[in-house]
């Protein structure tokens, strides 16, 4: 896995209603900055905002990813909405396995 496939399976994970899906995309005590204006801490949290959300039915479409960027296991991945409302932006971190979860999710930014 790659830090920007986390963007794919979150869409695809999220389209199939699945949010306990969703929130094994973020590491345990991961820090969500959403709804607008708060913060959504840890996966548990995460998990019950997004069957919240998910049970209107959402649809989100894949947005192509900005280029990563990538240091130390580190990553920082970003998208802008199809929209132009802004941008999306995740701070990813390299598990033990090598897999990829988020640590940081500002999924809505409004330019000031």
């Amino acid at each position: 896995m790659r830090p920007e496939d986390i963007t794919r399976l979150f869409v695809e994970r999220s389209n199939a209603g699945d949010a306990a899906g969703v929130a094994a995309l973020y590491e345990e005590d991961a820090v969500m900055a959403y709804p607008a204006g708060e913060r959504t801490v840890g996966r548990e949290a995460i998990r019950v905002l997004w069957e919240r959300v998910l049970a209107h039915r959402p649809v989100f479409e894949q947005e192509a990813p900005l280029p990563t960027l990538l240091a130390d296991g580190i990553a920082l991945t970003s998208t802008p909405p199809k929209d132009g409302s802004g941008a999306r932006a995740q701070v990813v971190r390299r598990q033990s396995d090598g897999s990829w979860l988020r640590l940081l999710d500002q999924p809505e930014f409004v330019s000031p």
